[in-house]
């Protein structure tokens, strides 16, 4: 579960891995990631890698120079908004930008509503003062910041109360949120960012909305097995959802990668997630989601372990 004890918590940590330096060829100095001995499944930086970032609420990344984006999720209920201060601090020295999924809805399941009364009540702007108060905080930072509103609506597995919407609702949703939180925060870039299903093109809120797609691309290796019969790879995993948003014509993010499996399979997508692929022109950037998933996979495998430090399959 994405809590914000634990963001403090990680915003906190001393860190317990490290990066090298790598001297490239021009005379600069690039960082570049070492290995560490216990398992560490971090994407592989070299000089010409994409733009990296991580959600880490486990505090992996601290130590590590290579990330240059800070993910935090917050919901718009139930949240302790004076945090943001030291989340801008704890990136400002490392030279990271901040990525802020913003989830509409509280975190604590008991106090969750409906999707039609989620809707109805964004639309009568019963929730407009949650999106101001996070949005003015934000303001309120040093940071280069992105708003990523309600992601993942084109994935129907159950998680997501705002993905049972219509697309139709769902876009005067975004709309709408966006809108309020532009009114504090107009130097903010926006991020719609799908799962990468067939059929997100319907969720797209039109470019005056969007100034950035993000997606979300994950292997687990018992799930390749289960539905493929082979390992799956990064530039294949994240083709199918880069070809259905590149039509848009806007800067790709992939705001949530993580893989799990073998030692092969680790190493392979480790090895592809951050390099420039020909396939994929339009990727500006790649940001690892260091946690354990929060939402059980089909076929009975459970939650995966994206967590960089876990323990690799057998």
């Amino acid at each position: 579960m994405k809590t914000l004890s634990k963001l403090t918590t990680a915003l906190l940590a001393t860190g317990v891995l490290c990066g090298g330096v790598y001297a490239a060829s021009n005379g600069t100095t690039t960082q570049t990631t070492t290995r560490p001995l216990f398992n560490d499944k971090r994407p592989i930086i070299t000089p010409q890698s994409l733009p990296g970032g991580a959600y880490d609420p486990n505090g992996d990344f601290s130590n590590d120079p290579n990330p240059k984006i800070e993910h935090l999720f917050l919901p718009w209920e139930d949240v302790d908004l004076s945090t943001l201060s030291t989340a801008n601090d704890y990136a400002n020295k490392r030279g990271r930008s901040l990525l802020i999924t913003i989830e509409p809805w509280s975190w604590a399941r008991n106090w969750r509503v409906t999707p039609t009364d989620l809707f109805n009540g964004i639309m009568e702007g019963r929730y407009d003062s949650n999106m101001t108060a996070i949005c003015s905080a934000v303001a309120k930072l040093d940071k280069p910041v992105t708003i990523r509103w309600a992601h993942e609506m084109d994935e129907k597995n159950g998680q997501f109360t705002w993905a049972y919407w219509t697309p139709q609702d769902y876009v005067k949703a975004y709309k709408h949120a966006v809108t309020v939180c532009r009114k504090s925060l107009p130097t903010a870039k926006y991020m719609w960012s799908p799962m990468g299903k067939d059929g997100l093109e319907a969720y797209y809120p039109g470019d005056s909305f969007v100034d950035v797609v993000g997606l979300s691309v994950f292997g687990y290796q018992p799930f390749d097995q289960r539905t493929l019969g082979h390992d799956s790879n990064f530039v294949d995993a994240t083709k199918p959802g880069y070809d259905r948003v590149k039509r848009f014509k806007k800067p790709i993010v992939i705001a949530e990668l993580g893989y799990q499996g073998n030692e092969a399979y680790v190493h392979a997508w480790a090895e592809e997630a951050n390099k420039p692929h020909s396939e994929f022109p339009d990727l500006t950037a790649v940001v690892y989601f260091n946690d354990r998933e929060v939402y059980p996979w089909p076929y009975g495998l459970g939650r995966p372990d994206w967590r960089v430090a876990s323990p690799l399959l057998n």
